[in-house]
């Protein structure tokens, strides 16, 4: 059974490895008429393409990404829209040492255990670097948001790396675009640049908590019980690699409020119903209520690192082990707009989802 699709109505495949000649995504279900070219995906694609800075990996892709179906004189058809990225910057002379080998902390083992067959060079289909088509996917799904419902603004940002957590109230959303990190924290940006300077010398790695928020998103997307949209949206931030916990609203942190705390009250404001917190981030039994929808996830430390590890051969032989090659010390960095992407797709699935078996909402308030 293939695994490699996600969605609904828009509904995303995504195929290709690290080390193959391209990787790519073919999207079913866009809707017809949405204007769309190569550049205006290569704009999203361009903010995770790796070796723009000191802090990502060094490896030199382009990432430039061909339209091969779907779109016709710059609008799409509704057929499958075939999005394809070519790998130019492969070396994979720097993973032979793994052949026999796995990587802690990485798929290597998991992957020989369940397929008998692995592609060592980097991962292959296990690699981040397959997230490069679900950013190609979420550029259109972008797109075609503007077309259903203009308001939605899409933006995720890091808050932590480590043990370093970004101060609330320095939150500048002019400043996410201005630092490597994508922090909304200019005075934060500053201290993990110097922690990560020390760490990626020392040929360590650390991890970090990614949130993308959706504004203008219209109250009653999502359905029950299994069709909620947190649901989704938990599901398609788990499917990043390397993200190990995800969180809606306050998350895990609801545990430690009481309901008076917790609940957030309604007023009734001028155009409708407004809330006056959001500890539910936007979700309430799974359908949004208007409010600014907010997820948030955790991304491991990238695991190939440049000190010795204990691990075991294909044969069973215990080995040690040092990842060569080129990698991200804090792979949160470009999980932003990977974060972003993700959001994109579920957002419009669950508008088209809307769309068909309601139209406009039906219950009216005041």
């Amino acid at each position: 059974m293939s695994m490699n699709s996600f969605g609904h109505l828009f509904r995303v495949t995504t195929w290709g490895e690290s080390h193959g000649p391209a990787l790519g995504a073919t999207v079913d279900g866009c809707p017809p008429g949405v204007p769309v070219d190569a550049a205006m995906l290569q704009h999203w694609l361009d903010r995770r393409k790796p070796g723009q800075n000191k802090y990502t990996t060094q490896r030199r892709e382009a990432d430039e990404v061909e339209i091969l179906s779907g779109v016709f004189e710059g609008q799409t058809t509704g057929t499958p829209v075939q999005l394809m990225i070519r790998n130019t910057d492969q070396r994979s002379k720097d993973y032979s040492e793994i052949m026999d080998k796995f990587r802690p902390g990485h798929a290597d083992i998991t992957y020989w255990q369940k397929y008998g067959i692995r592609d060592y060079r980097g991962g292959g289909r296990s690699s981040a670097r397959e997230t490069a088509a679900r950013v190609a996917a979420g550029g259109l799904a972008r797109e075609a948001i503007k077309t259903l419902a203009p308001d939605v603004q899409i933006k995720g940002y890091m808050t932590r790396m480590g043990a370093l957590e970004m101060d609330r109230a320095r939150f500048d959303w002019d400043q996410i675009d201005e630092n490597p990190f994508w922090t909304p924290d200019a005075t934060a940006a500053q201290e993990w640049a110097d922690y990560l300077d020390d760490l990626r010398k020392s040929g360590n790695s650390v991890g970090a908590v990614i949130e993308v928020v959706a504004r203008g998103v219209p109250a009653g997307l999502g359905a029950p019980v299994y069709g909620k949209i947190d649901t989704d949206l938990a599901a398609a931030m788990m499917s990043i690699n390397a993200v190990k916990g995800v969180e809606i609203g306050e998350g895990m942190s609801a545990a430690m409020l009481t309901g008076d705390n917790n609940a957030d009250e309604i007023v009734m404001g001028a155009n409708g119903p407004e809330f006056t917190s959001n500890h539910a981030g936007g979700v309430l039994g799974g359908i949004t209520t208007g409010q600014d929808l907010v997820v948030r996830f955790a991304v491991k430390p990238t695991s190939s690192i440049l000190t010795s590890r204990k691990t075991i051969t294909k044969s069973g032989e215990a080995a040690e082990i040092i990842t060569k090659g080129r990698h991200d010390p804090c792979v949160g960095i470009r999980a932003v707009p990977v974060g972003e992407a993700m959001m994109a797709c579920v957002i419009l699935d669950h508008l088209l989802l809307h769309r068909g078996q309601v139209g406009e909402n039906r219950g009216k308030i005041g």
